[in-house]
């Protein structure tokens, strides 16, 4: 095969009418409607946001300074970063209705290679971002048992360490305090002399497979519960709000950006974590009932009701509490007990868990749709394809997805799974927007229900100002940003020597 035929078969579209076809024809059971799209949507966005990464966003770590007060400012740069790409978004889900999100437009306007690698990476996007929910999860839960120390035993009051954290955690926590790490673990002795420490995220691990047997029961039954929990979420977040504004002192908001422009662009990559939640409301596309209007209205929905609460949830945070006095773990239940409130420190809590517990189910479902996507397409074994006869959901790779996150909850780290989920949607982002420009020029008279506004500047901001936030991570040679260049790398291996030669197989039986 020359080199010439390897580009073709490398740009090689479907054309949107043959998605929009197989969409049609899917064995999905069609059941959402826009209300649940947007639970869906609230659920994903609204718990990682306000009950754990915003404390980071504000505080700062290792990797970069935090945003100060100046949080609201970058939260407002992430929203319109997001605005530009949720408009895009509701384009091409209205236009080509179908399971995998970025990856299905990418492959109507980029061709093979390219959405498979989008794939992967919204791969990093969602599997990797659930890793760091279900370890927040787990935080959350330990405070929750802790309030129930006079009624449970306390072997389960106070689990120990290894139980219901990561190695690479432990390991850190030993550094960190000084602790023997045989001491702090135990250690499984094989031969040849070779010693693994066990550390083992317990409640992590428990509430994946929960959520996985959940979703393989069905997306309507998942979209029900989450709907509760969002309820409670709401709640919580509300009642934090009205009742901490009360105890806002103006002084704490001064020095507003402590750190400068750096503080809030690091701030803004920060936070963009959890406005990753439209994204996952196109995943769903082939099970829902009307696409084309309610996806649009579900994606902006979502982003604007989510913008507002993130907003005034931070002024209220950093005016109750000084920015540099924040707690990054559980920043609102700290607030609480900084003014005294103990007895409603313990109900954020509840609220935090209901919170997460929606965040994990839809980061779930999006993986897990994606990937089916990708199989029906033959870049991964059609094996994996398969749908389950009575429930009507892709039961082996709900399967596949769920194991996945309790594997790599065994040792990635918590911080740097979110910032490598945030690499994987800024790249999303930027794939959508100029999908919505390639079409424009490609397919200017198919129908779109409806239409980026002033198109092409919008998507081109998008563009812009998701560049200009990875760079700001890039430039900071952080970690991540390593880890996201090898991420791609063992993409490209993946492609090259599995899902290249398994397309070509696949053409050759269909001539």
């Amino acid at each position: 095969m020359n080199i010439k035929s390897i580009f073709n078969n490398l740009i090689k579209c479907k054309s949107p009418q043959e998605l929009i076809d197989e969409g049609v024809n899917s064995e999905l059971k069609k059941t959402l409607n826009a209300f649940d799209l947007i639970i869906l949507g609230i659920g994903a966005v609204v718990g990682t946001g306000i009950f754990t990464i915003i404390g980071s966003a504000i505080v700062g770590s290792s990797d970069g300074a935090g945003a100060g007060t100046a949080i609201v400012v970058s939260m407002l740069l992430a929203a319109i970063a997001s605005v530009f790409s949720a408009l895009s978004y509701s384009e091409i889900a209205a236009m080509i209705p179908v399971a995998g999100s970025a990856y299905t437009y990418t492959y109507a306007t980029m061709g093979e290679f390219m959405a498979w690698m989008v794939g992967w990476i919204l791969m990093l996007e969602y599997a990797i971002g659930n890793i760091t929910v279900a370890s927040a999860w787990t935080g959350y839960f330990v405070q929750f048992l802790k309030g129930f120390k006079h009624i449970l035993p306390a072997f389960i009051v106070n689990c120990p360490l290894w139980l219901r954290n990561d190695y690479r955690t432990m390991y850190e926590m030993c550094n960190k305090y000084g602790w023997n790490p045989q001491d702090a673990m135990p250690f499984l002795h094989l031969p040849f002399g070779i010693d693994v420490p066990i550390a083992i995220n317990v409640p992590a691990i428990a509430i994946v497979l929960i959520l996985t047997l959940l979703l393989i029961k069905g997306v309507k039954e998942s979209t029900k519960v989450a709907t509760i929990m969002v309820g409670v979420n709401m709640f919580i977040i509300l009642s934090f709000i009205i009742v901490g504004s009360f105890y806002v002192k103006p002084e704490n908001w001064v020095p507003f950006a402590p750190n400068g422009v750096e503080g809030i662009f690091t701030g803004a990559f920060v936070i963009f974590f959890a406005y990753i939640g439209f994204d996952a409301i196109s995943t769903a596309a082939e099970e829902t009932k009307n696409p084309q209007r309610d996806l649009p209205i579900a994606i902006m929905g979502t982003l604007i009701i989510c913008t507002i609460l993130y907003v005034c949830a931070a002024l209220v945070l950093t005016g109750v509490v000084p920015f540099n006095a924040i707690d990054t773990q559980a920043p609102l239940a700290h607030a609480m007990r900084f003014i005294n409130m103990n007895w409603y420190a313990g109900l954020i809590s509840v609220g935090a868990l209901c919170a997460l517990t929606s965040v994990l189910l839809i980061y779930q479902l999006g993986t897990t749709r994606i990937l089916w996507a990708m199989s029906r397409d033959n870049f991964l074994p059609k094996s994996l394809n398969a749908v389950h006869p009575k429930f009507k959901t892709p039961h082996v790779m709900t399967w596949l997805s769920g194991l996945v996150v309790i594997i790599c909850a065994l040792f990635m780290d918590l911080n740097l799974s979110a910032e490598l989920c945030n690499f994987g949607t800024f790249t999303s982002f930027i794939i959508i927007c100029l999908a919505v420009l390639i079409l424009r020029k490609t397919e200017p008279n198919r129908e779109r229900p409806f239409k980026v506004p002033f198109c092409p500047w919008f998507p081109i901001f998008g563009i812009l100002t998701c560049l200009a936030l990875m760079y700001c991570k890039f430039s900071a040679k952080a970690t991540s940003a390593l880890y996201f260049v090898v991420w791609l790398i063992i993409g490209v291996i993946i492609y090259a020597s599995y899902s290249y030669h398994s397309k070509r197989l696949e053409e050759q039986g269909e001539n």
